[in-house]
């Protein structure tokens, strides 16, 4: 006799299978690593603790879901089982890309930094992937220093359930700078694509104009991030030398692209001659090279203005990648996050087809 699937489970299969680009699993702590941890790194952080860039520590006194509290005691987002539920069951999310927020990619020490990477990434693999088939990784690897990041980027190239590599969204350098193509020649050989996430800090003001006084500038602030690294990938040549490679920006929002393009373009055809390597307009460069995740989604005031944006940029509807960023407290529910006068055939490219598609989930 066949076994009855609970109301919930039944209900998310009745939805349309979702691809999300943003899912956060948590450490309760840096207890969680400890097993997967050298004994001499072990002994290190209990002695020395971490020590990385100030700047980013704004308390996230608004971090997590009131409603996503597991059962377990744990904190939000760190139970595998009670994530596959409440997000994968739920939504019938039919692939989950792991982003972790830790510190451990930016420690000043280089080779500690390399270590908590390696084991978060191994606490990834045993806690999460290897309980949850529909759940995906980013590899977590000390990207300002480049040999140890490509190190842990081919110990995990043979593992498919990887399929990025995490950047922060403040790195010291913006982006296109040479000391980072290394990383970008290993993930271009290995087909995995790189993901800047927003937040962090690189050692220096977390704005354009400076220090910030309030949560407020930290929250909205790392659009302005975002277009530095871009600016900077399609100026220094990244996507003409790595034509393979595929940039994912996450939670950076994605309203600002356009009005990027336009000035990149515009600025391009007066200084052309100072970047010969470029072979194309910039803009196009962005439309085939870069992929936006939809969170936070744009909410204009007239909701009917959102399609304004697929109108005077027609390649947003195969580059924008849905994500909830679950189970942060400014979540977006797939019910909700994308208009609903958003033309059928859009959304299906949103939530899964693009996703699906950059990621070889197809």
């Amino acid at each position: 006799m066949a076994v009855a699937q609970p109301v919930e489970e039944r209900a998310g299969k009745l939805r349309p299978a979702i691809v999300d680009a943003d899912v956060h699993n948590e450490l309760e702590s840096n207890r969680d690593i400890e097993p997967f941890l050298d004994p001499h790194w072990l002994e290190h952080l209990h002695t020395y603790g971490l020590h990385g860039y100030s700047g980013s520590g704004y308390p996230r006194f608004l971090n997590r879901r009131n409603d996503s509290k597991p059962p377990s005691g744990r904190p939000e987002g760190s139970d595998c089982s009670f994530t596959s539920v409440q997000l994968l069951d739920e939504w019938n999310v039919a692939h989950a890309v792991l982003n972790p927020l830790t510190p451990f990619a930016t420690q000043l020490d280089p080779e500690f930094s390399a270590a908590l990477c390696t084991a978060c990434n191994d606490w990834q693999a045993h806690e999460w992937l290897d309980r949850e088939p529909r759940m995906h990784a980013s590899i977590i690897c000390p990207f300002e220093h480049a040999d140890l990041a490509v190190a842990e980027i081919e110990r995990r190239a043979s593992d498919g359930r990887f399929v990025q590599v995490q950047f922060s969204g403040r790195p010291a350098e913006p982006m296109g700078r040479r000391k980072y193509w290394p990383i970008y020649e290993a993930a271009e050989h290995f087909g995995l694509k790189v993901m800047s996430h927003a937040f962090g800090a690189g050692g220096h003001p977390i704005t354009g104009a400076g220090w910030p006084s309030f949560y407020i500038e930290d929250h909205v602030g790392p659009a302005q991030s975002m277009q530095g690294n871009i600016i900077s990938m399609v100026g220094e040549g990244v996507f003409e030398r790595f034509p393979g490679l595929r940039l994912v920006s996450a939670e950076n929002g994605f309203g600002w692209v356009l009005s990027m393009m336009w000035r990149m373009d515009a600025s391009y055809r007066l200084f052309k001659g100072e970047i010969p390597r470029l072979r194309r307009l910039p803009s196009e460069y962005v439309s085939e090279f870069c992929y936006f995740c939809t969170q936070p989604i744009e909410e204009p005031h007239r909701r009917r203005d959102f399609m304004a944006l697929f109108e005077q940029w027609p390649a947003a509807e195969d580059r924008l990648l849905f994500a909830s960023d679950y189970a942060h407290w400014d979540w977006d529910s797939p019910a909700t996050a994308i208009p609903h006068d958003v033309p059928d055939e859009i959304r299906r490219k949103i939530f899964f087809e693009n996703g699906a598609r950059l990621y070889g989930f197809e």
